[in-house]
């Protein structure tokens, strides 16, 4: 299991479809930058110039200072110092990402992420300039870190499978819907504590991830902007072509989530994915049974179709 693990986060770059892997890489990476800038500049003297590029990078309440550094609100949600900070942001992200990346794929998965980084950070900024409570602190109130979208992953999650269980150690089995409750409510009680911006981020990226996969299930996706700025990237990096990947809409009447699973690619049949036994018919009737009776509805075979076809 473990080298899997490194094996997948080591090649996370090699591979489409990854996004999993490449958000912890990413996340990772930065951190180890930042802890080696920290030390050797602290180290030289210059930690007060360490101190000032890194609030920088960090996503400022004050509206008058994020003009001035506009790129924050995305370089705040790959950001970390402290060890357990990360640590605990990327544990929540592996076990909650696997079950989206299972269910809907890798790019709704970075959907969630990204999405959620922004919901947090446009709530933090929205009730610290709104709220008295911080009227005070706006100006040099600063964030960073990842669980904005991790917790629009942990709620998404929660909501696209409520009945999935976690074993918790010292506790026992538990549904992921009770753990994503436990954490929102953790998160409220706290939103006027020493740490009340990252909380109020938490709120903002738990509440993206509750309407992303509802609407999902309707047929909108609001990840589709992310989605086409993704692939253009990818495209551009691309060494050679790959799998074409396009998004068609759902007959408004059979319900469902609609482009959650629409892909194509260069194969003369457009109706079958490469590699998996189900047409894009019956993932879509899977997928509304999921919507209307949850996963644990399915039958051995429909999860199988379902887990083969989220790999693609």
């Amino acid at each position: 299991m473990y080298s899997g693990f490194w094996d997948n986060l080591k090649n996370a770059f090699k591979h489409s479809d990854n996004s999993l892997y490449k958000l912890i890489a990413i996340n990772l990476l930065v951190f180890l930058v930042v802890l080696v800038a920290r030390v050797l500049m602290t180290i030289g003297g210059i930690g007060d110039l360490y101190s000032s590029a890194l609030s920088y990078l960090m996503m400022p309440a004050s509206l008058t200072r994020f003009v001035f550094q506009p790129w924050s609100i995305l370089t705040y949600m790959f950001l970390h110092e402290g060890i357990f900070h990360i640590l605990f942001n990327m544990l929540f992200l592996y076990s909650f990402g696997l079950l989206i990346n299972q269910y809907l794929g890798s790019r709704k998965l970075a959907n969630l992420y990204i999405l959620g980084g922004l919901a947090g950070a446009v709530f933090y900024v929205l009730i610290y300039n709104l709220a008295p409570y911080f009227s005070e602190s706006v100006e040099s109130s600063l964030m960073l870190g990842a669980s904005a979208g991790v917790f629009a992953i942990v709620v998404g999650a929660a909501t696209l499978t409520p009945n999935t269980t976690f074993m918790l150690l010292l506790i026992g089995p538990v549904k992921i819907k009770y753990i994503a409750i436990f954490y929102v409510i953790i998160s409220f009680a706290n939103s006027a504590g020493a740490n009340a911006g990252g909380e109020l981020a938490h709120l903002g990226g738990a509440l993206l991830g509750y309407f992303y996969i509802t609407q999902l299930r309707k047929g909108v996706d609001w990840g589709i902007p992310v989605q086409k700025v993704g692939l253009f990237f990818e495209n551009f990096f691309a060494s050679s072509k790959g799998v074409k990947v396009s998004y068609r809409k759902k007959n408004p009447s059979s319900g469902g989530f609609g482009t959650a699973f629409s892909k194509s690619t260069n194969s003369s049949s457009p109706s079958t994915t490469k590699g998996a036994d189900a047409t894009q018919e019956e993932i879509d009737r899977i997928l509304d049974k999921i919507a209307e009776k949850g996963y644990e509805a399915l039958n051995k075979e429909e999860k199988r179709k379902l887990f083969e076809f989220s790999k693609k």
